[in-house]
Order: C-alpha cells, then structure tokens, then sequence
C-alpha cells in the first residue's frame, strides 16, 4: 500500500510540474534588423518543445539586400537557440536564449571598366538573448527577441513576429 500511495503521489507531483511547461509546437516568421549588417530582413522560426521550460528555437532569415555606391550586400543567418522560459504568465512569457549562429555574407560589384567582383564569407557566432511571447488569445502568438550574436560577425539583431500553434 505505502509503494502504491508512493508511486501515486510522485506521479501526480510529476504531472503537475509540467502543468505550466510549453507543450506546444509552433512555427512563424519575423522581422529582424541587425546593427552590424544594418539592414532589415524577414525570417522563418519555429519553436519545439524539449522539457518543461525548454524549447529549441531553430530559426532562418534574409537580409535584404544593401546597395552601398559601387558594392552591393545581402547576408542571411541560420540559428539553433534553446530557450529557458524564465516567466510564464497568463498573458505573457519571457525566455532567456542562447544558441549558435551561422551568418553568412555576399559582396559584388559590376565596376564599369573594372569588371564584375563578388565574395562571400560565413562565420559562426554564439547568441545570447531574451524575448517574451505575448498570448493575446488569438490563433498567432506575437514575440519579440534581441539578441546579441558573438563572433566575426558580432551585432545586434532585434526581431518581432508571430507564431502560429501546430
């Protein structure tokens, strides 16, 4: 009888701590402006629930591409974040987040006279962030991140989105 109450109870105590965790699956697109590329750009994102407070966060996105005089610029990123929900509120969650980047970069040129010239070059970063998730009881789920990504490609990059639930 004491192993069965026992196994009951932390059986309950296991289902009311994921109570409160994310369980569901998402996908959205954003809009993000980074400080170093200095250019807007859209995205894709998603959000995979791993454990209670954790979720996978892998996310794609495109700058547009810059005309700078003779030399034009694009550049797109590629993330895998794992978020830890620090808050969750009815209406409202904030995560912290911290992942790796991959950010690649394409400069070309058609100089008359000169020729056509291009090169690209990809680095890896570490990002770390914060966002918050806001539930305002429709079918999208609106957020907003900043982050800062670290490596040779170091800046600033802040998005806001929707999500939808899958």
């Amino acid at each position: 009888m004491k192993k069965t109450i026992l196994l009951f109870t932390l059986t309950l105590m296991g289902y009311v701590g994921t109570l409160h965790a994310q369980d569901t699956k998402r996908i959205g697109g954003q809009l993000i402006y980074g400080s170093n590329i200095e250019s807007l750009g859209i995205g894709a994102i998603a959000e995979l629930p791993v454990a209670a407070k954790m979720v996978i966060s892998p996310s794609f996105s495109f700058y547009f591409p810059k005309d700078q005089g003779f030399f034009k610029q694009s550049a797109w990123e590629l993330n895998g974040n794992l978020n830890y929900l620090f808050v969750e509120e009815e209406k409202l969650t904030f995560y912290g987040l911290g992942g790796l980047n991959y950010t690649s970069i394409n400069v070309s040129s058609n100089m008359a006279g000169v020729g056509n010239f291009s090169s690209s070059a990809g680095r890896i970063g570490l990002n770390i962030g914060a966002g918050a998730n806001f539930e305002i009881g429709m079918s999208f789920l609106p957020f907003a991140e900043i982050k800062y990504i670290l490596g040779d490609f170091d800046r600033l990059v802040i998005g806001a989105g929707v999500k939808f639930n899958l």
